[in-house]
């Protein structure tokens, strides 16, 4: 799994369409994309290879990182 941020929507998308285009250029097929029309929270499921791309207040509001480990720092720029 990974989690990414984005400075803006647009920037989310972009990012989306390019991780897209790397997966299927690696030959992964079936790759599901939910929340690319709002560019806030992104997921793309490409099997074993999940990626979340968020804006930094939304990846902040969610938390997803805090599920996966127990050790779990917030960075500085959350914070902000």
């Amino acid at each position: 799994m990974i989690v990414a941020s984005g400075l803006s929507s647009r920037h989310i998308q972009s990012m989306a369409q390019h991780v897209v285009e790397k997966l299927e250029g690696k030959g992964l097929k079936g790759i599901r994309i939910e929340g690319a029309d709002q560019g806030d929270w992104v997921l793309i499921d490409g099997g074993d290879i999940v990626v979340h791309l968020f804006r930094p207040e939304i990846r902040a509001q969610y938390g997803l990182e805090k599920m996966w480990a127990d050790d779990w720092e917030e960075p500085a720029a959350a914070h902000a």
